[in-house]
């Protein structure tokens, strides 16, 4: 850089040696030229490497296993922080018809995570497909042999409470058990879990080029868990932004940590049948089977497929190929096959 300067005042130097007094103008148009020339272009910043549950473009390959928490969705535990950095959330009820969500980090972890609630069977089933590292806060009966069994790397609040996890002090138990994202090292480091990213399991996205409008027309749509409004979902399409916006009991959900609306590029309905397993209003979910499926994307809606592909749940084609998602954040729904999807999820 420095031997292009000094080249640059000697050509200088010497035409104004050489030129006279009636040459300024030309010398002065000679000397911009040079000035114009030693300027470095600007390049394009190449983003080599996509994230495996979002598609988008990042300068650094992604080396961390999926992170998967059980997040409390009771009114009382809203807004919840955090889940405006994950990059999937499944949705499914839990007991009664009360829902919780799974919400997966891997792009982005932030600095807090939760409240955190307590795990059931098919939430560790759906970490162990994903090889993600498990964080809950309780247990049901069958939860609690699985994870005393090992069947997934976890940390949990009931071994925790006070150290790793953190208690909130606006709001009241159970709503207000969290974990700080640079606290989820420390809890692999407590259990003996490695955190990299070894079984390389990802959704399959839109190249830049490709679009994603196929199906019917759809701006908004709504699931219906019950009667029961604080667990009723709508989804709104934003054509700016080529988002979905999302409300729950009539309220924007937010993300707590910043105050600002969910943005989702994809929300996804898989229909599973569900059974009440004890008095406590316990479900069992079947996420192996597979079944009916709606996806929602760029304002269209369309119907598929859903398959367990190596315990990873998957929207797939009428040829078994996979659903391509749109770059962003994904939300997926399960909803029981009573009453069906046709009943639960309505669209206009």
């Amino acid at each position: 850089m420095f031997r292009k300067k000094g080249l640059c005042c000697a050509i200088a130097c010497s035409a104004i040696l050489i030129v006279g007094c009636d040459e300024k103008e030309e010398l002065v148009e000679e000397t911009n030229l040079i000035e114009e020339q030693t300027v470095p272009a600007t390049a394009e910043v190449e983003l080599p490497y996509v994230t495996p549950f979002t598609g988008e473009n990042v300068a650094d390959e992604i080396t961390t296993r999926p992170i998967i928490a059980t997040i409390n969705n009771h009114p009382a535990a809203r807004p919840q922080s955090g889940i405006g950095s994950a990059d999937v959330i499944y949705e499914m009820l839990a007991e009664g018809n009360v829902t919780r969500l799974l919400a997966l980090f891997q792009s982005e972890i932030p600095d807090n995570i939760g409240p955190i609630r307590s795990a059931r069977d098919y939430f560790i089933e759906i970490a162990e497909g994903l090889d993600a590292f498990y964080i809950a806060h309780g247990y049901s009966p069958e939860a609690q042999m699985m994870l005393a069994n090992g069947v997934v790397d976890n940390i949990n609040g009931m071994q925790y409470d006070g150290s790793i996890f953190k208690r909130s002090s606006d709001r009241v138990a159970p709503h207000n058990s969290y974990i700080a994202g640079e606290n989820i090292e420390i809890a692999a480091e407590k259990v003996n879990a490695s955190l990299l990213y070894q079984k390389k399991v990802s959704y399959n996205f839109y190249e830049p080029d490709e679009r994603a409008k196929i199906g019917v027309q759809a701006n908004s749509v709504t699931v219906k868990y019950s009667n029961y409004d604080s667990f009723n979902s709508l989804y709104t399409y934003n054509a700016d932004t080529n988002t979905y916006s999302r409300q729950c009991a009539d309220e924007i959900t937010t993300d707590y940590l910043t105050n600002e609306p969910i943005e989702l590029s994809n929300v996804l309905f898989f229909e599973m049948n569900h059974s009440i397993i004890d008095n406590a209003g316990r479900r069992s979910i079947d996420i192996t089977s597979g079944g009916t499926a709606y996806v929602f994307q760029e304002g269209m809606m369309r119907e598929v497929r859903w398959e367990n592909i190596d315990g990873v749940l998957k929207a797939v084609e009428e040829d078994g190929s996979e659903v391509k998602l749109v770059p962003g954040h994904t939300w997926i729904h399960f909803v029981p096959t009573n009453p069906g999807i046709a009943a639960s999820v309505t669209y206009s």
